[in-house]
C-alpha cells in the first residue's frame, strides 16, 4: 500500500523532493518567527544581530549540508582532479540533515559571537527542526529510489519496494519518530527547563546517536572503517565533541551536583 506513495519517475521524484525541502525549511523559519513571538521576543531579523545569527546559520547550515553529504563517499574526492565536474555535481546535489544540523548550530554561535550575543537561544530552534524533519522525511520517501535514504532489503512486513525489492523504509522510521517528538514536545521539554538550552542540546544529541543507530539499516558506500558510514563517524565525532564540551572541566572544577530547591 505505501508503495503507491513512492515516484518511480526520476523527475517527478526530484521535483516532489526539492518541493518538500522548501517547505521544511520555510515551515521550520515560520514556526521558529512565531514561537519568539509569542515568548515576546523580537523576529529574529530585528532583533539585534539577529541578522548576522541569521545569514551564519544558513551559510553553516549549507556548508554542512554538502560537505557532510561529499564525506559520505569517500571515493567522490578522488573525482576532484580527475573528473571535476563530476565532482562539483554530486557537492551541489548531495544532501546531509546532520551535516546541516551541526554545520547551522555552528553558524549560529559564530553569529552570536560577532553580535556579542551571550544567551543561549537554542532552545528556540527544537520544534521547528522536528516540524521540519517530518515535512523533509516526507519527500524523502516519496522520492524512492532518487534520493538514497532508503534502508537495506529486508523481508519484515511492513518492508516497502522501492522498485527493486522491499528494503527498510528509514525515512518512515525517522517520520514517526520526529512526529513522536514533536507531539510530546510540551511533555518531555519540562525536564531539561531548569537550564537555557538544554532541550536543543538533547535533540542535537538524541538526532546523533538515532543516526548513528539507524543509519545502520541503511547500504554503506565503501571508504570508511569498522563497516561505518561517513555520516555514521560524523555523528560519532558530535557526540564526543558534545560530551566533551559538557563533561570536560569535572575532573578540574569537581562534579557539581545540583541543588535542591524544593
Amino acid at each position: 500500500m505505501l508503495e503507491r506513495l513512492v515516484f518511480h519517475d526520476a523527475t517527478h521524484a526530484r521535483l516532489f523532493h526539492a518541493t518538500m525541502e522548501w517547505l521544511a525549511l520555510s515551515g521550520g523559519f515560520w514556526l521558529y518567527s512565531r514561537l519568539r513571538k509569542r515568548g515576546g521576543h523580537a523576529s529574529p531579523l530585528a532583533a539585534k544581530g539577529g541578522l548576522w545569527v541569521v545569514l551564519c546559520c544558513l551559510l553553516g547550515a549549507g556548508i554542512g549540508n554538502k560537505l557532510v553529504s561529499l564525506l559520505q563517499f569517500p571515493e567522490l574526492w578522488g573525482l576532484l582532479h580527475t573528473q571535476p565536474q563530476r565532482f562539483w555535481l554530486a557537492a551541489v546535489s548531495g544532501q546531509s540533515v546532520v551535516g546541516g544540523l551541526l554545520g547551522g548550530w555552528l553558524g549560529v554561535e559564530i553569529g552570536k559571537k560577532i553580535s556579542g550575543i551571550r544567551s543561549r537561544t537554542g532552545d528556540d530552534f527544537v520544534a521547528p527542526i522536528l516540524l521540519g524533519l517530518v515535512i523533509g522525511r516526507t519527500g524523502c520517501f516519496a522520492a524512492g529510489l532518487y534520493d538514497g535514504t532508503y534502508g537495506i532489503h529486508t523481508g519484515l512486513p511492513w518492508a516497502v519496494d522501492f522498485g527493486d525489492g522491499p528494503r527498510h523504509p528509514t525515512q518512515l522510521y525517522e517520520w514517526l519518530a520526529a512526529l513522536a517528538a514533536l507531539v510530546w514536545l510540551p511533555k518531555w521539554r519540562r525536564f531539561f527547563a531548569h537550564e537555557q538550552g538544554l532541550a536543543f542540546r538533547v535533540l542535537m544529541a538524541g538526532y546523533l546517536l538515532w543516526r548513528l543507530l539507524i543509519d545502520g539499516l541503511k547500504p554503506v558506500p565503501p571508504g570508511w572503517p569498522l563497516g561505518l558510514s561517513g555520516i555514521q563517524w560524523v555523528c560519532a565525532a558530535g557526540l564526543a565533541v558534545m560530551m566533551l564540551g559538557r563533561y570536560g572541566r569535572w575532573p578540574r572544577h569537581g562534579l557539581r551536583l545540583p541543588e535542591n530547591k524544593e
